[in-house]
């Protein structure tokens, strides 16, 4: 298993003003712990760093740590903290690991292979679990794990107890715990089309039908108004001069 080196300083103070500082002066605030030494505090190049995990490339690895006065640490990165804005680096968490002692690290799945139900059924790959967790000494340590899809089919999945085993490690999730799987591509939704009905009316000619059936209901020019039938405005004086016959008292004015 390769090794890279990264140098660290001891950090002097601790909180949100020493940390800001720090980090004004392209240091990042990082914690170093294990089962056999109290916590560190220690302060890590920026620069030096991101030159390290673009090197790393996303594998695990094993980090030395090489301090000032000559001491060694062996590590790995267990967390990093990022700025979900600018994405720079707020903090380091280094957990120290010994040559002759077991270590617990979670991985990243790699997947390779072309699947046959995405290949010849047009099904989906998800990745269930992107990374695993697993126990082995340091020595041991795979960069990553690989997981073949060639046989995978739609409607199958490939689980923590299916892969292949890896010399030294010991996967430490549950076997039924699915690690990919192939569906079935989501279905196409039908758009329904408007059917054209014979014989039906437009909107514009609905309107002019309305307009039609409304004045189907007004008597016709010189037909007499039935009786009970309240006359249109402009017919009120005519309606009002039939009312009374001749040589009948005038009819009071209708009340405005």
């Amino acid at each position: 298993m390769k090794k890279y080196n990264l140098t660290v300083a001891p950090r002097e103070g601790t909180g949100r003003s020493a940390s800001r500082r720090l980090r004004k002066a392209q240091k990042i605030p990082a914690i170093l712990y294990g089962k056999h030494t109290k916590p560190e505090t220690l302060a890590v190049s920026a620069p030096e760093f991101t030159k390290l995990l673009k090197e790393i490339a996303g594998r695990a690895a094993l980090i030395e740590l090489q301090r000032d006065a000559g001491a060694t640490a062996l590590s790995f990165l267990q967390e990093i903290q990022r700025d979900p804005i600018t994405d720079r680096y707020l903090h380091l968490d280094l957990q120290e690991v010994k040559e002759n002692e077991k270590m617990v690290i979670n991985i990243s799945v790699h997947l390779t292979g072309e699947s046959s139900g995405v290949k010849n059924e047009g099904g989906i790959l998800e990745t269930a679990s992107h990374r695993l967790r697993i126990r082995c000494l340091p020595k041991d340590l795979p960069a990553f794990i690989e997981v073949d899809v060639t046989e995978l089919k739609v409607g199958e999945a490939i689980h923590v107890g299916e892969l292949k085993p890896i010399s030294g490690v010991e996967f430490m999730d549950d076997k039924s715990q699915a690690v990919v799987l192939c569906v079935e591509p989501p279905a196409e939704e039908v758009v329904a089309t408007p059917v054209a009905v014979e014989g039906a009316v437009a909107v514009e000619g609905a309107v002019a039908v309305e307009g039609a059936a409304a004045g189907a209901t007004a008597p016709a020019a010189g037909e007499a108004a039935k009786p009970g039938a309240t006359p249109a405005k402009g017919d009120a004086k005519a309606a009002a001069s039939t009312a009374a016959p001749a040589g009948d008292k005038k009819a009071a004015p209708a009340k405005k």
